[in-house]
């Protein structure tokens, strides 16, 4: 049986120097960069392709990142962001609301030119070839999205319900379900620490990128963060469910062996279980498209800080709390001196 419990504070500081961190670089503006779901715009993806000329040769795109901003500044759009968008010459442009913007493909009747057409007739002249007809090679819009303030709001304030009524939801589901052992209410607080731990650590990666290579967050983003909630909570719950049992069937056995023992016997099976989706999802992350990516980038790490935490957090906090480590270290620190350590019986 692995001393788990004797070793807490190893894990325990770890969690806490990596919870500095996340919220260190959270605390560099900015926050996180939000997608157009959250604060309004247009965001279209333009591919920029080579192009046969008349005489047979072949005109290769000259394009980057700074100069696609260059030509959209000279449009009027300064506050415009571009983001590479896959291995080819694709390229995630992001601006304020765009009026008139016709759809991609066939429609019935007559389209009126909206700003999208401006911009792309631009970026063709810069990057791609003007044909005889007066139509656009060389440069290809793939999609289009926009989104009004009034929506964007709503979306954000849904997404902040959703992701609060999930974690009530679990405190008191976890609160429900361990009823009947003494001190339940703690082990639905451990659950929802160890969630934090995992949800900062998720937004501190996405904070980082952000600010380093302009990654947004979307609708998708607050989809994999429920999912890394109920991922992080289902393992955290089947090692609680142990430690119940544990002291359920022997009312003098001491709180830490039963921790150990109950990590111990499930380890394997949530070390088996998250490994086999990090493959998964690591898999996806190489030959899936950039629409999923941060979808999958999410739930990669979230599953990792999950696993870890489900064990080293929930689990010796609930530890920590059932010794009174933490009232002993907040007495030490506010110069008390130490006190004669009392434990709690596993059971009243």
């Amino acid at each position: 049986m692995l001393d788990f419990a004797g070793k807490r504070w190893w894990y325990l500081w770890t969690g806490i120097i990596l919870v500095t961190i996340a919220i260190v670089i959270l605390a560099i503006p900015p926050f996180l960069r939000p997608g157009i779901e959250f604060t309004s715009g247009s965001s279209f993806t333009m591919e920029f392709q080579a192009v046969t000329l008349p005489d047979g040769t072949i005109k290769q795109p000259d394009v980057s990142q700074d100069a696609i901003i260059s030509t959209m500044k000279e449009l009027g759009h300064d506050e415009v962001r571009v983001q590479r968008a896959g291995a080819d010459n694709s390229y995630l442009i992001r601006t304020e609301e765009l009026e008139g913007a016709p759809p991609i493909g066939e429609a019935a009747g007559p389209l009126v030119p909206g700003e999208i057409d401006t911009i792309q007739a631009k970026l063709c002249e810069r990057f791609g070839v003007i044909g005889a007809d007066g139509g656009c090679q060389g440069v290809l819009r793939k999609d289009f999205s926009t989104v009004s303030g009034t929506v964007s709001t709503e979306i954000a304030r849904n997404s902040a319900f959703a992701v609060a009524a999930a974690s009530i939801a679990i405190l008191l589901y976890i609160g429900f379900a361990f009823r009947n052992i003494p001190n339940s209410r703690r082990y639905g607080v451990c659950a929802i620490i160890a969630v934090l731990h995992d949800a900062l650590i998720v937004l501190a990666v996405f904070s980082l990128l952000g600010k380093v290579m302009g990654t947004e967050v979307d609708t998708a983003f607050i989809t994999a963060i429920l999912t890394v909630i109920g991922f992080s909570v289902h393992d955290t719950i089947v090692v609680f469910d142990r430690i119940r049992e544990k002291l359920t069937h022997d009312a003098y056995l001491p709180f830490e062996e039963a921790v150990n023992a109950s990590l111990t016997e499930t380890l394997a099976r949530s070390l088996n279980t998250s490994l086999v989706v990090v493959l998964t999802v690591s898999a996806m992350l190489l030959i899936g498209g950039p629409t999923i990516r941060d979808f999958l980038l999410v739930l990669l790490i979230g599953i990792i800080a999950g696993t870890y935490s489900s064990i080293a957090i929930a689990s010796q906090v609930l530890v920590a709390w059932h010794n009174k480590d933490f009232s002993r270290f907040w007495r030490r620190m506010r110069g008390g001196g130490s006190t004669p350590t009392t434990v709690e019986p596993a059971r009243s």
